[in-house]
């Protein structure tokens, strides 16, 4: 006879309900102060309240319950969010990401590969950082953030304390990007269109949820554009991995026997599917209508939890070096983003 053992400190059907219900509890305050006229007039979107408030718990009364709620907000943050990312493709055509299209390709393909290339030379000439730290930097700050970084890790063979300082360093510049891009946006609106600044935005920001609550406060055609952007970029994270593998071998010749796990962002492939699904109208109306409605909710949780785990001890943890490589990386995004945005629209307009 099979038994099976079960941890008696985490039951299997219960441990992640606390931290849900956190994330559900901080999700629904947003919703309903993101409601209120005078707070969205301000800017504020449900999403963008949602991280804000998450901060405020995660960096008060969350450590003395993280114990209990840190399975389920991580499964938030992490399963809830790409469940949320796919179920956004009900909200879009295959139009809307025609719209996209070409341009957008070429956007992403010459930030993401400017943005890594600069981290290479950056970390080890001026910073003084090693290769594998540079590395996980730039594939997190060219890439999808956090997720970038830990996709890197075995390819790269990094140790866990430079992924950790690695991924401090993106939710760090990240974080700060959700607020900065939509500020912005009054001073380059002669410039960008709503659909160009999301094309900016998701060309240029690190994390997916970064992406959708920047996008989600400037305007619903900005959040799409970028949302689609965003996408494009995260499916290319399997050629990023297995160029990077090359290089990875061609340095190091001995690890030719070793095999890297290279990961799909199959996320990002059923958000193309279920946006298919919708060009089509396969669906009820009825139907779409309450699996928006759901997507709301798992976004807004997604974006609670991202909040609760952005701690400022990140900052110590990350070290100057490092953060001051970030910073530069992050000032490159938004400023060489910028250009290269507006100078591939120009040549591709």
């Amino acid at each position: 006879m099979t038994t099976i053992s079960v941890h008696p400190s985490r039951p299997v059907r219960w441990h992640f309900i606390p931290g849900l219900a956190l994330s559900a509890l901080i999700a629904g305050v947003a919703m309903l102060a993101g409601s209120v006229p005078t707070i969205a007039g301000a800017g504020f979107s449900a999403l963008t309240l949602a991280i804000l408030f998450g901060m405020v718990t995660g960096n008060s009364i969350y450590p003395k319950i993280d114990r209990q709620c840190e399975s389920g907000v991580l499964f938030a943050k992490q399963h809830l969010l790409r469940l949320g990312i796919i179920l956004y493709g009900l909200r879009l055509t295959f139009t809307q990401i025609a719209d996209v299209g070409l341009s957008g390709i070429v956007i992403d393909i010459l930030t993401l590969s400017s943005t890594f290339l600069l981290a290479c030379w950056l970390g080890p000439k001026v910073f003084g950082l090693d290769r594998q730290t540079s590395w996980l930097i730039g594939a997190g700050s060219s890439i999808c953030g956090a997720a970038a970084v830990l996709a890197s890790e075995p390819v790269v063979k990094a140790q866990p304390g430079k992924v950790t300082v690695a991924v401090a360093t993106v939710v760090i510049f990240g974080t700060l990007a959700i607020f900065i891009y939509p500020m912005l946006y009054p001073w380059l609106s002669a410039w960008f269109s709503p659909g160009q600044f999301g094309v900016y935005i998701g060309s240029t920001m690190h994390e997916v949820a970064q992406v959708v609550a920047a996008g989600h406060a400037v305007s619903p055609e900005t959040e799409n554009a970028a949302v689609i952007a965003k996408m494009l970029r995260v499916m290319m994270l399997a050629p990023f991995l297995l160029l990077l593998a090359a290089r990875v071998k061609q340095l190091s010749p001995a690890a030719d026997g070793q095999q890297s796990r290279i990961t799909i962002p199959w996320f990002a492939v059923l958000f193309i599917v279920v946006a298919l699904v919708n060009s089509f109208h396969l669906l009820p109306a009825p139907l779409v209508e309450a699996l928006i409605t759901l997507d709301t909710v798992l976004l807004a949780m997604a974006m609670a939890a991202l909040g609760v785990t952005t701690h400022v001890s990140a900052l110590k943890k990350a070290g100057l070096r490092p953060l001051l490589m970030a910073l530069t990386l992050f000032i490159w995004l938004i400023v060489g983003g910028g250009a290269i945005n507006l100078l591939v629209d120009g040549l591709l307009a």
